[in-house]
């Protein structure tokens, strides 16, 4: 009886009667002859012959993946990243020795033969036929470059791979067509540069460049003789001749070429015998893909720009289109990212907030009147330990961030104020502004229908101290964060107004929500929205009103040179310029004298506000000079963390404000980002003081709302206080705010404190 395989399946004289039936019915193909019925295979040659036809005539070769790479705006390199780490090189820059290598170990004939080699199909049938088993093959290097094209544009289908790689006549067949139109087509020299660009080498390296880097940290080019035959042994099968893992096997298996290389000629034996007494030498360069090995941490804005490709349609119609570019790789993406800004940004977040912190930090920085995203960083890392994530707290939840964003608390003001004027309130408008007050009882809607404040249980609110009593004009109330200011200007001006100024700023929650028509959100920034959405809609007033829609990519090349369209900034005109030049007069009254004093820069014009939301679970500074907007968050991503007596950056802080963590985050950031450049002026508008009482503090050094670290006004603020969510006499509030049930806004594996 003959003897099975060790896996079980065909006897040996069936497998050769197999390997026999595929070899004579191959001849049978090239030769053009119809054959009697293909005995134990149950084949009929013409039956087999048709099939054969049947099958399309060209070989699609699907472009080689290949790593991408990102560069910042002055062409240094960002990140690589790739579904596989190839990197296509000509046969002039492959060693010969590595070109001789493969071709004696893999195909010793393949310079004689044609598609297919019928000498090694006889020699591979006995030889089978003797052992009992299948211990020889005879595909040649055309036929298993053939296989390669199969199984790259499988992709990382495992379904597809397995059909490629399967076992079957049928396979085998099409393979044969396919090799003999590769063999008339490309010739010797373009298939062989072709498989040693293709072949899988292990240790996630495809093609001959990434395996030379990989193993021996060298081009392709520059291979020895004992380093190619190294190479050339592992295609066979890069587990078990893996050098890393199992160097013994390895140079066994090196050895084994060496010898074969000797036997067809290609060296010497005293070569081959010199060879195999060098010890397996590596200097292994472990793989660095993907957005974790992103410079200057940069991480998050790297894994911005993958989320882009993959969502514009600008990159294909549909979502597996543009899985299919980037995936395919090869491209070089430059992007806008600034290095001296993202250097200048990441330096000032390890300054002040640790990675160990129980609350994190989020920056992004915005160029007006372009959209050009100049920075992007975060205090938790890019990654997947402790304390890491891959939640970038930046941006909205389609492109990777957190599931709502991030409630504002006052920084929204601003968006109200610019509202105010746009419709013809002037910038000296005043209200009473009392310490405490109930909600209007109604708030005109986009929809005619009027909001109603609940009269059985009101909805209330006070300012942060009772020093805070109006009369207050704009400049004052602005300055000093006036929460009972803001309400009356909305209750006077109606919601649609501040609807519609924020849909023209692209102002959207986190989510991608439109916001909602409560007074809660569209006066003291009860809902959540992304440092990225703030720092661009900020960056229309720096730009007099013109709002540009954000940007992270440049340019992207094909590895060929040519270019792919990218995306456009869109910018549009949101308010006029007498608008913006009024909200960024006020502005600068923040920082010069008001809740913003600790952020502002010395140097030149600049302007923003603080904001510091509901039991101080988050404290933002959003600010600008006319050529750099710049938006800080500060809090727990889960918004858990009550920001009162806790340690930020090795600094004990009793309360949290917007303008004490933040704000010095924001003015670090923007320093080192704008040195060595100049900015511009604002153009100004006159705005009286507007009647300050006597009585009343100079505006910015009296107890403030609570976006001020420091009180010396009547009363302490009280702990929790926030102007986000005011409290509702009536023990409910009577409009949703924002809450955040226990795993809704991840942390991405970080295991930090929450």
């Amino acid at each position: 009886m003959a003897k099975k395989r060790s896996g079980g399946g065909l006897t040996g004289t069936q497998q050769a009667a197999k390997f026999l039936g595929v070899s004579v019915l191959a001849g049978a193909v090239l030769a053009g002859i119809a054959l009697p019925a293909a005995g134990a295979l149950g084949l009929a040659a013409k039956g087999t012959v048709e099939g054969f036809d049947e099958i399309p005539a060209n070989l699609k070769t699907p472009p080689l993946s290949q790593r991408t790479t990102i560069l910042d705006n002055k062409g240094g390199t960002i990140a690589q990243v790739y579904s596989r780490d190839r990197t296509v090189v000509p046969l002039a820059d492959i060693s010969p020795y590595m070109q001789k290598a493969i071709v004696a170990i893999e195909d010793g004939r393949f310079y004689e033969h044609g598609a297919i080699d019928l000498k090694g199909v006889l020699r591979a049938m006995n030889k089978n036929a003797t052992s009992g088993g299948v211990a020889q093959g005879a595909s040649t290097l055309t036929q298993q470059y053939v296989k390669n094209v199969f199984v790259e544009e499988a992709g990382d289908d495992p379904d597809k791979v397995a059909e490629a790689t399967q076992q079957t006549i049928g396979r085998k067949v099409k393979e044969l067509k396919y090799a003999i139109q590769v063999e008339e087509e490309l010739g010797k020299k373009k298939i062989l540069e072709n498989y040693l660009n293709i072949t899988f080498f292990g240790q996630q390296a495809y093609g001959i460049e990434a395996a030379a880097k990989r193993y021996f940290s060298k081009s392709a080019k520059d291979l020895t003789l004992d380093e190619s035959a190294m190479l050339a042994g592992i295609v066979q099968s890069p587990s078990r001749y893996d050098p890393v893992n199992d160097a013994q096997e390895a140079k066994k298996r090196r050895n084994t070429v060496l010898q074969r290389m000797a036997d067809v000629k290609d060296i010497s034996q005293a070569e081959a015998d010199k060879a195999k007494e060098v010890p397996i030498k590596l200097s292994v360069s472990k793989p660095k893909n993907g957005c974790i090995t992103a410079v200057d941490g940069a991480g998050f804005f790297c894994d911005y720009v993958r989320e882009v490709f993959l969502s514009d349609p600008v990159f294909g119609k549909t979502k597996e289109e543009r899985a299919k570019l980037w995936n395919q790789g090869g491209l070089t993406v430059q992007t806008t990212l600034d290095p001296q800004s993202q250097k200048a940004t990441q330096a000032s977040i390890k300054e002040h907030v640790y990675q160990k912190d129980s609350v994190a930090t989020a920056v992004t920085l915005v160029q007006p009147g372009s959209g050009k995203i100049l920075a992007m960083g975060q205090s938790k890392p890019y990654g997947f330990g402790d304390n890491e994530t891959q939640i970038n707290f930046s941006v909205n939840r389609q492109m990777g961030g957190s599931n709502f964003g991030f409630p504002v608390g006052s920084t929204f003001k601003p968006f109200l104020a610019a509202a105010a004027i746009e419709g013809g309130k002037p910038p000296t408008q005043q209200y009473p502004s009392p310490y405490e007050m109930d909600y209007p009882a109604s708030v005109q809607t986009c929809s005619g229908k009027p909001w109603v404040n609940d009269p059985k249980n009101p909805a209330h609110l006070e300012n942060e101290n009772e020093s805070e009593s109006g009369p207050y004009a704009l400049r004052d109330a602005m300055a000093k964060s006036v929460n009972t200011y803001f309400v009356q200007m909305l209750g006077d001006i109606g919601m649609c107004p501040v609807s519609q100024m924020t849909d023209r700023l692209n102002v959207r929650q986190g989510n991608g929500d439109k916001l909602p028509m409560l007074p809660s959100a569209l006066t003291l920034g009860s809902t959540g929205i992304s440092p990225l959405t703030m720092a661009s809609a900020y960056a229309a007033f720096a730009n007099r009103g013109t709002y540009c829609s954000p940007i992270a990519i440049e340019s992207i090349k094909k590895p060929d040179g040519s270019s792919v369209p990218v995306p456009k900034t869109s910018c549009s005109q949101a308010m006029s310029q007498t608008t913006a030049d009024s909200i960024n007069t006020l502005l600068r009254g923040v920082i010069d004298s008001g809740t913003g004093a600790e952020a502002g820069l010395k140097d030149r014009d600049n302007a923003g506000k603080t904001g510091t939301t509901d039991a101080r679970k988050n404290a933002w500074f959003v600010g600008y000079t006319s050529n750099l907007s710049a938006a800080v968050w500060v809090g727990s991503p889960s918004q858990r963390v009550e920001m009162n007596n806790i340690t930020i950056g090795g600094q004990f802080q009793e309360q949290v404000y917007g303008g004490q963590v933040p704000g010095p985050i924001w003015r670090d950031a923007m320093t080192g980002a704008l040195q060595g450049q100049d900015s511009p002026p604002f153009v100004r508008v006159d705005i009286p003081d507007g009647g300050q009482k006597a009585s009343d503090p100079v505006a910015g050094t009296a107890g403030t709302n609570n976006d001020k670290s420091k009180n010396k006004g009547k009363h302490k603020p009280k702990p929790g206080g926030g102007d986000n969510k005011p409290p509702n006499r009536g023990g409910q509030p009577p409009f949703p705010g924002i809450s955040f049930p226990p795993g809704v806004i991840g942390g991405g594996g970080g295991g930090w404190p929450q």
